[in-house]
């Protein structure tokens, strides 16, 4: 490992030893502008192009997020300057002529606004939920009715091809395992913890989420279903900026959130900071049913559950950017979060026995609280090195993390109408666990001839967890002792990357970038109590690559494949036990390898808004949850395992439609034949399965400064390793005043209206007869009142890039 940190560093300095290099000057023309609004803000993403008076198209570029363009090219031909931007008018300069040498610099070119009108209400086109570009697909949340009432993870899960499902996981395009990321950052959070951060983060803080199916090498490899970039809104004013909200929602317990935003900038130093708290109640109903076949009969177990759990989130955010000179900035940004649960479920169990008259019962309770503490500190440093665009970006990441959480299990047993006569048990659990992550990243942007760029940087991650689980178990009222299945697991990973990618074109309607990304990882897994060692090294390609076809003005194809990677989450390598209740347990898995997908789509874009995807995946060694039975002792133990292989494809359409000026709505539908092959044991599971999952988004833009959204969603029945679910669906709906010239809003939204996202699961394979029905109190309103003030002339604030995947993983 000291060999390879040694070539590590040897790297990163010659990569910054490249980057002073300037560009030699070459004989192009070079034209340049920034792209605004008509307030002067900045307008990302626009097309602009040169087109000949002919109408030909001769070169083009997109603004940046700056809304800065830069056009290189060694044609001569008369043409004009023309730009684009879904909701803005066209802009067309006078016609001037390119030819090699030429200099030309536009300045600022404000764009307007399209405008339409609503009976006696003036209202501006709002621009369409989702925007296509070759790479991703972009979903503006600003502005909408479910974004100003509702969390992030609500708004992530009506995004394209997501779904989360009622414990907070989220699935993209069939397939678990995305990783989810704010302002390019990662949120390194495990699922759960994730879920809780997300709920706590007000959607109207959202500008979009970026959804990338199949991420070129610039990102890590890590996250098999792809990338979730939530983009939050910017600094727009100079001098004070903010907003304050106060909100709750009532699902059968009540639970408030509140929040505040301020942007302040002073000349070079810009610092925004957000705090929010978050309550989240929730209450699960469950009921299992089992059966254990014996020599004498079936013997059934009835089991009904009642999970009441509470989270307090109190999060901050807080960045500051300096700007060092030009074309210099420096930044800072630090997360601060901590979250607190208690949980309390009761479940009461009868147990059929064949051939015996009476029944036995088990009665349970379990009562568990935890904490968890994270800070998060990102400083940032880019520059741009000469006037060709080359940029350099440098990135150290430091994350820290310690949960303790604590629970007691307590059992009573009895046979018939004697409750008097039975006995009792009780588990303890106490479970700590600290986590170090330390990252540090450079990237390189250097524009070559003939309209290439190439793309390149190096990473290093170092993580050490450590995992200390003590179980202590008490018979009647005796003391507890010490649980041989106590276990203290000290993980350490160290993955050092680099990659390379090259954009460029073949002609002006066929363009390609194409990347390769190379790991290598070195883990040690140390079970003290145990004294059992486990190591893994290994070095992996993850190539890219993408071509876009602009076959016409209206229609365009992308292609793009790669390979990714997902390790498992550090907690599932620790070979611990943990007890759900006296009949199921949890247990972890020291022997988890990686998994790798293989991932392939075709992108069929119609006048830049109707979608039409197909996309196929292979995943080896792929995580699954599987469910063991022991016949004899009829308990039920769960634990993650590596599939010998999964595969999934699928097909999307994305179709948005304005019926009426007030009315418009997006509507997709997704199609999904997912696979499943490994061996449980002495059994082998086979299983496949075709699925679809339809989701409409209906928006009214009403008088008086009223909006209404309406959104409904349906997954048919599916597969999920040993797990059959049967379909179900739901309705959201919610509407929002603005008031005092949109200072003040207030939204209300309805959730699970009519109480319909019930899931229904059951796994018969092999010896295991199971079946499940769970509802988590979706039903529920939730209100939010919002007041934004704003004082000085606009301004942006400089997003800065931390590192990526390995906080993902934590849990």
């Amino acid at each position: 490992m000291k060999t390879a940190n040694f070539i590590f560093l040897t790297l990163l300095t010659y990569l910054l030893g490249i980057s002073s290099l300037a560009a030699s000057p070459k004989e192009i023309a070079k034209i340049s502008g920034k792209v605004a609004d008509q307030k002067g803000q900045p307008i990302p993403y626009a097309n602009v192009a040169l087109i000949s008076v002919d109408g030909g198209l001769i070169d083009g570029a997109v603004s940046d997020e700056n809304g800065i363009f830069l056009i290189e090219s060694t044609k001569t031909a008369k043409v004009n300057l023309v730009v684009s931007s879904i909701g803005y008018k066209t802009f067309t300069s006078e016609p001037f002529d390119l030819a090699p040498g030429l200099e030309k610099n536009f300045g600022d070119l404000s764009i307007q606004d399209e405008m339409t009108g609503l009976d006696e209400v003036t209202v501006k086109a709002s621009r369409p939920e989702i925007i296509i570009e070759a790479d991703k697909t972009i979903v503006n949340v600003e502005g909408t009715v479910m974004a100003e009432g509702a969390n992030a993870l609500d708004v992530i899960g009506r995004s394209p091809g997501i779904f989360v499902d009622s414990e907070g996981n989220i699935n993209l395009n069939g397939r678990t395992g995305a990783t989810v990321m704010i302002n390019d950052r990662p949120t390194y959070m495990s699922s759960t913890d994730l879920a809780n951060f997300l709920r706590s983060m007000p959607a109207d803080n959202i500008k979009s989420i970026e959804v990338i199916n199949n991420p070129s090498a610039r990102f890590d490899a890590e996250g098999a279903a792809g990338v979730i970039n939530i983009q939050l809104k910017k600094n727009t004013v100079d001098g004070v900026f903010g907003n304050i909200q106060v909100g709750g929602q009532y699902n059968g317990q009540f639970a408030p959130n509140a929040g505040a935003t301020l942007n302040v900038k002073k000349g070079k130093l810009s610092t925004n900071g957000t705090f929010n708290y978050n309550e989240f109640a929730v209450y699960n109903d469950l009921e299992i049913n089992r059966n254990f076949t014996l020599d004498q009969g079936v013997s059934s177990f009835k089991q009904d559950s009642r999970i009441t759990s509470r989270y307090k989130t109190p999060s901050f955010n807080g960045s500051a950017n300096y700007e060092i000179g030009k074309d210099q900035n420096l930044g800072l940004n630090v997360q601060a979060s901590s979250s607190s649960d208690v949980n309390n479920n009761t479940s009461g169990t009868v147990i059929t026995n064949p051939g015996q008259a009476e029944n036995n019962f088990i009665e349970s309770l379990n009562e568990s609280d935890g904490k968890r503490n994270r800070l998060f500190t990102n400083l940032h440093y880019d520059a741009k090195l000469d006037t060709l665009g080359t940029k350099l970006s440098a990135d150290l990441d430091f994350t820290i993390m310690d949960t303790e959480s604590s629970a007691l299990l307590d059992n009573r047993y009895w046979t018939g109408a004697h409750q008097s006569s039975g006995t009792r048990d009780r588990l303890r659990t106490l479970n700590d666990m600290y986590y170090t992550i330390f990252t540090s990243k450079v990237d390189l942007v250097k524009p070559l001839k003939g309209g290439k760029v190439l793309e390149t940087g190096l990473k290093g991650s170092w993580v050490k967890s450590d995992n200390d689980l003590n179980l202590s178990r008490a018979q009647e009222e005796g003391p507890f002792e010490l649980d041989p299945n106590s276990n203290r697991f000290i993980y350490n990973e160290n993955v050092l990357a680099a990659y390379v990618t090259l954009k460029g074109n073949f002609n002006p309607k066929l363009s390609y970038q194409a990347g390769l990304r190379g790991e290598y990882s070195d883990i040690i897994g140390n079970s003290v109590t145990l004294n059992q060692v486990n190591t893994q090294e290994y070095f992996n390609l993850f190539p890219s690559v993408f071509i876009q076809h602009k076959v016409s003005k209206n229609y365009q194809v992308v292609y793009n494949a790669n390979r990714r990677i997902t390790r498992p989450n550090y907690r599932l390598l620790n070979p611990f036990i943990y007890y759900i209740d006296p009949l199921t347990s949890e247990q972890g898995n020291p022997h988890l390898t990686p998994q790798y997908s293989t991932n392939f789509e075709m992108n069929h874009v119609v006048k830049g808004a109707y979608q039409f995807t197909l996309g196929y995946s292979v995943t080896e060694d792929a995580f699954m949850q599987v469910f063991e039975q022991n016949q004899e002792e009829r308990t039920t133990t769960t634990f993650t395992e590596n599939f010998d292989r999964t595969k999934n494809a699928n097909f999307r359409a994305i179709l948005p439609f304005e019926i009426k000026k007030w009315w418009n709505t997006s509507n997709m539908v997704q199609a999904n034949y997912n696979q499943f092959k490994t061996q449980i044991g002495q059994d082998f599971l086979d299983v496949d399965q075709i699925s679809y999952m339809m989701r409409t988004q209906q928006n009214f833009t009403l008088p008086k400064g009223f909006k209404m959204e309406v959104v409904g969603m349906y997954l048919s029945p599916q597969i999920w390793g040993q797990g059959q679910i049967k379909g179900f669906g739901w309705v959201d709906a919610g509407v929002t005043k603005s008031l005092m010239k949109d200072k003040l809003s207030l939204s209300v939204n309805g959730t699970d209206l009519f109480r319909t996202q019930v899931i229904r699961a059951k796994i018969d394979f092999a010896d295991i007869d199971t079946g499940f029905r769970q509802y988590r109190s979706n039903q529920g309103v939730r209100f939010t009142l919002r007041y934004n003030f704003a004082k000085g002339e606009s301004f942006r604030v400089k997003s800065n890039s931390g590192s990526t995947d390995e906080r993902n993983r934590l849990d």
